[in-house]
């Protein structure tokens, strides 16, 4: 009785294990993942602090201090790594002339945005992915140019992870491309991001997607003392910045005020960078930013595009514009010696997973519509397939109205589906699969007859 009792005892906790949720990670992105190597975030770090100050408005010509000479110096890296791409990888200066404004800028510069281009294999996609930090650093007077302002973690973790991000994922081909971009000008204002973006909108860029990263690298709160390293917030804008006259009636009618592109493009870093990275929960904020603040991905989205800010969750302002000092015994500066680069690893991976996942993935399904026609207890969902890529079907996502993530996922190779849950109740989406597993960015469907 008792070798009865002990068998039907194992076979259950074994039913139990297999009832369990299983996580499928693509083997190749699992790899990228893996390589993500915390001393080589350090070196990079080490050597933008080594620059002195990075301001914007600090000196463009000296060879080795100042904002010109860390530009160069991202740029090298980049070339460094275009070798082991098959020629799939360039990199360059974009520049531009920004006059004074009387305000962060007393004099005519010329801002420079260290950029790089892992050009995609499939010559019919047209859809280009964009991860980026910021490299100009300030002390607390922004109009400073001349003091030390290491900028360790603000933002010379942002582009540690782009610079590291770079060197991986040039070694694997992606049908869609990526850049990755070194930007400056953001203390003086968001200046090397919003010159990026209107080039993007004004020369027709098909960006699905754009990752900034802004102070990725410090695990401790000043005034609350917390410390943890195991979560991370992604910021994504609500009701959306352009053209929100125009699809406001739509959003308020259909209860779409929490299903914005780039709403779904927070949800989709979540699951996908939890998937792949362990130990981290994160965490998404309901805003575009935090008050009174601003980060890179904010005049993309004002332009029309999918973005998000992602950043650490416990921020220490005695670590941020801080001028370098000590006072009743604190430290006051941004330094390496306040950053956990193991939480930094993490941080960056997270971009690499969620990056070569839409980069692998077919483009999102179009004219996705939901059957309005009649009064029904069920929802009737079409489609039509994506512009590029490979499809193996695709996924129906379903959650309730009140969930900050998608709860349900139904599997489909049509271009179809009706489900017995009402359209009234429910939110849904639909994503592409791709051959190998990878999903696009999903779609909410626009009301069908």
């Amino acid at each position: 009785m008792k070798k009865t009792f002990t068998f039907l005892l194992f076979y259950g906790l074994i039913l139990s294990v297999k009832a369990q949720t299983i996580v499928n990670r693509n083997p190749e992105i699992d790899k990228m993942v893996r390589s993500v190597n915390p001393d080589s975030l350090k070196s990079y770090i080490s050597k933008m602090v080594a620059f002195g100050t990075r301001s914007t408005i600090s000196d463009t010509k000296h060879k080795t201090k100042g904002i010109g000479a860390a530009r160069n110096w991202v740029v090298s890296k980049f070339n460094q790594f275009a070798s082991q791409s098959d020629g799939r990888l360039s990199a360059f200066l974009d520049t531009v002339t920004i006059k004074p404004d009387g305000k962060r800028v007393d004099k005519q510069i010329i801002l420079g945005n260290a950029v790089a281009v892992l050009k995609g294999t499939d010559v019919n996609d047209k859809r280009v992915f964009i991860v980026s930090g910021h490299l100009d650093s300030r002390v607390t007077d922004v109009m400073n140019g001349v003091s030390d302002a290491p900028g360790a973690n603000d933002d010379g973790s942002g582009v540690a992870g782009v610079i590291e991000s770079a060197r991986i994922m040039s070694q694997y081909k992606f049908p869609a491309t990526i850049i990755f971009v070194a930007v400056s000008g953001e203390e003086q204002s968001l200046l090397g991001s919003g010159f990026m973006a209107v080039k993007a909108k004004k020369e027709g860029w098909n960006v699905e997607a754009m990752l900034n990263n802004d102070m990725i690298g410090s695990n401790n709160a000043s005034e609350t003392q917390i410390i943890d390293n195991t979560k991370l917030r992604v910021f994504s804008e609500g009701l959306p910045a352009y053209e929100l006259d125009k699809n406001a009636k739509n959003i308020r009618q259909y209860g779409l005020e929490n299903d914005g592109k780039s709403r779904q493009l927070a949800r989709y870093v979540k699951e996908t960078g939890e998937r792949y990275v362990d130990q981290l929960d994160i965490k998404l904020i309901y805003r575009n930013d935090r008050f009174l603040r601003g980060g890179d991905h904010t005049p993309f989205v004002e332009n029309g595009f999918t973005a998000v800010r992602i950043t650490e969750m416990n921020e220490n302002f005695e670590h941020q514009h801080q001028d370098l000092r000590t006072e009743k015994g604190i430290k006051y500066g941004d330094l390496m010696e306040f950053m956990d680069f193991e939480y930094l690893r993490k941080n960056t991976a997270v971009n690499i997973a969620v990056l070569a996942n839409l980069a692998k993935a077919p483009s999102m399904p179009t004219e996705v519509k939901v059957d309005v026609k009649n009064l029904s207890n069920s929802t009737y969902l079409y489609w039509k397939a994506p512009l590029s890529g490979t499809v193996k079907g695709y996924y129906v996502l379903m959650r309730e109205t009140s969930s900050p993530v998608w709860q349900k996922k139904f599997f489909s190779i049509a271009t179809e589906m009706r489900l017995p849950y009402s359209k009234d109740n429910y939110l849904f989406s639909v994503q592409s699969l791709g051959k190998e597993d990878n999903e696009s960015l999903p779609v909410v469907p626009v009301a069908g007859r």
